[in-house]
């Protein structure tokens, strides 16, 4: 399975990184903060009878408190020239509070803290590409609003196959599915083979792990679709998509369990879907592909 795991990825900084003492970059890629995209905003209004459905804990402040992880581009991160927070996940999370009358509120935090946070009251939800899975459906409710796999991507002119990696030094972004799941379970089928364990690099940033794949400081790496899909957009004459999307999930916005926010937000991001809106967002981020018809709460395949 794709996605976060506890977390997901993130964006280049200013400068390059160095993620965990593992690599010295010496040289940045495009996939950076700087390189903000100029995309068009939606414009939506409030549906007075979605609103009316708000806790009155949200309505009577007047906003969504919503925990976030940045950066992870092109689904959440930092605008340099503004310092405001961007992306897809942005500008439908905007959009979900005017449909419901209120702002959003985003507050950084670790990503490993986000449902935590959610569980002691500090965050309303969060919102940072998280997985719904039915590990994490045990203590908190999903509205899932977006469909990611995983996907690999290597130097351009290579040809590594994702299914037989071994002896590959394939970087991820630390807590993601692909370094806790998807690429432990990848060299156990290479060492029970007898051959050479996969050598899984993990970064604390998204950004330093396409840095180490431009640089040919490691073979591939792994990350979500869309995430993939934009460090090649960024960096096309450098890195290439290794392989299909596989092990599709849906991406959920965590709240309490129970919360009757969940079936709020649920009603305004289909409202958005129905009326076109969620499209336009989709489609001006350029993720339609991971874009779904139907929102459901704790959808998890198992």
């Amino acid at each position: 399975m794709s996605v976060r795991s506890g977390a997901r990825g993130n964006i280049l900084r200013a400068a390059c990184i160095v993620a965990g003492g593992a690599l010295l970059l010496t040289g940045c890629t495009k996939n950076s903060e700087s390189n903000a995209p100029t995309v068009a905003k939606v414009q939506v209004s409030k549906v007075d009878s979605l609103a009316s459905q708000l806790p009155a804990k949200v309505k009577s402040a007047g906003k969504l408190v919503v925990g976030v992880n940045v950066p992870y581009s092109p689904n959440e991160f930092q605008d340099p020239s503004t310092g405001k927070i961007v992306g897809f996940d942005v500008d439908l999370m905007n959009a979900v509070a005017s449909t419901l009358g209120v702002t959003a509120d985003y507050q950084q935090a670790d990503f490993e803290k986000i449902i935590p946070a959610i569980q002691a009251g500090t965050y309303d939800l969060g919102m940072s590409s998280f997985t719904d899975n039915t590990d994490r459906e045990k203590t908190v409710d999903f509205v899932d609003y977006f469909s990611a796999g995983s996907q690999w991507a290597e130097q351009k002119g290579q040809n590594i196959d994702p299914n037989n990696a071994c002896g590959k030094k394939v970087a991820v972004q630390r807590t993601t599915v692909q370094e806790t799941d998807e690429l432990p379970a990848k060299s156990k089928a290479c060492t029970d083979a007898g051959k050479p364990k996969i050598d899984i690099v993990a970064f604390d940033d998204q950004s330093a792990v396409a840095n180490a794949l431009v640089l040919g400081q490691v073979d591939a790496f792994s990350a979500d679709s869309p995430v993939t899909a934009y460090a090649v957009k960024q960096n096309p004459d450098k890195i290439q998509t290794d392989g299909p999307i596989f092990s599709s999930a849906p991406y959920g916005w965590p709240v309490p369990k129970g919360s009757p926010l969940g079936p709020v937000l649920q009603a305004a991001v289909q409202h958005l879907m129905d009326d076109g809106d969620y499209k336009k967002i989709a489609d001006n981020w350029g993720v339609q592909q991971g874009a779904i018809t139907k929102s459901v709460i704790n959808g998890a395949k198992g």
